[in-house]
């Protein structure tokens, strides 16, 4: 363990085998099940923050996507497969069931939230509404980069899709540099809301040579076989059925994008949101924003006015 843990108090452990190996969740509250993926360059922890709110109206699941934190690292003889977000959000649903939730609400951010995604076009049903915090679909982003603007803002797109093991090389000689340059620009103070407890945390998670590799696959995956799913769903005219609020930091990624709703709309048929006073890590830096903007929704009402 990594210390993750300590930032659940009252939750429980637990480990769900899968295809791709054993998967790491934090269990508690009580209620309609809600899962919880995290985003890039974190973990479960991310979500300690506001774990407490929502388990006083869900049983929450907190869990790590495939490679990522205390999930095992998927092998090596299944390439790239296991990190297409069409995989992880099917292998989420699978850890879901085994917990005995066929159907459950989802609260995503980042590369979370592309496996979110995924799953309410691949499934169907599955997904009964979903929050999903600070992204555009992947294959519009990856069609943003003619804007030379937003190539520098995703840049981390394009570094860690290059072939092994340039990534890895750059990233293990100098994993604490890299890993601040995800939370800051510019050499600027790590930000306050990431406190000791947390950065020793995903520190240690990010030293490990075969977690860099990992998180290399997931943006390879995203280069390429997530580029023909979301191809292949726009082909199709796929929409995602149920509800959808999507939510962007003021100050984050989505912050400079013209209208992320008017992009969303083009893949489901019931989307809201708008931003809250943020960066990227929304739950961590405002949690008390999100939970305000999300549990409404999440508890069966309309987005926040």
């Amino acid at each position: 363990m990594t210390g993750a843990a300590d930032f659940f108090p009252g939750f429980q452990v637990r480990t769900v085998e899968t295809s791709v190996g054993r998967i790491f969740a934090r269990v508690g509250g009580a209620g309609p099940p809600l899962l919880c993926l995290h985003g890039f360059p974190e973990t479960h922890a991310m979500w300690h923050r506001v774990s407490a709110a929502l388990a006083r109206h869900f049983t929450v699941v907190a869990a790590d996507l495939p490679g990522y934190g205390e999930s095992a690292i998927p092998p090596r003889e299944q390439g790239l497969a296991p990190y297409a977000k069409s995989a992880m959000g099917r292998i989420m649903a699978d850890v879901m069931a085994t917990l005995g939730h066929a159907r459950f609400r989802v609260l995503a951010h980042d590369r979370g939230a592309r496996a979110a995604y995924r799953l309410m076009l691949d499934r169907p049903g599955t997904v009964e509404r979903a929050v999903l915090l600070d992204i555009l679909p992947t294959l519009d982003v990856w069609e943003s980069f003619a804007d030379p603007a937003a190539a520098r803002l995703m840049s981390h797109w394009t570094f860690l899709a290059q072939p092994a093991p340039l990534p890895e090389t750059l990233i293990g000689a100098a994993p604490d540099h890299w890993l601040e340059s995800r939370f800051v620009r510019g050499g600027a103070a790590l930000p306050p809301w990431l406190t000791r407890d947390l950065w020793v945390h995903y520190q240690a998670i990010h030293a490990i040579p075969e977690r860099q590799s990992a998180h290399c696959d997931d943006y390879r995956a995203g280069a390429t076989l997530d580029l023909d799913d979301d191809r292949a769903s726009r082909a199709r005219g796929d929409m995602i059925a149920a509800p959808v609020l999507v939510l962007w930091g003021s100050r984050g990624n989505l912050a400079t994008a013209a209208d992320p709703l008017a992009v969303w709309r083009r893949w489901c048929r019931d989307v809201t949101g708008g931003p809250v006073d943020s960066s990227h890590y929304i739950p961590e830096e405002n949690p008390a924003g999100l939970v305000d903007a999300a549990l409404p929704f999440l508890l069966g009402g309309g987005a926040p006015t």
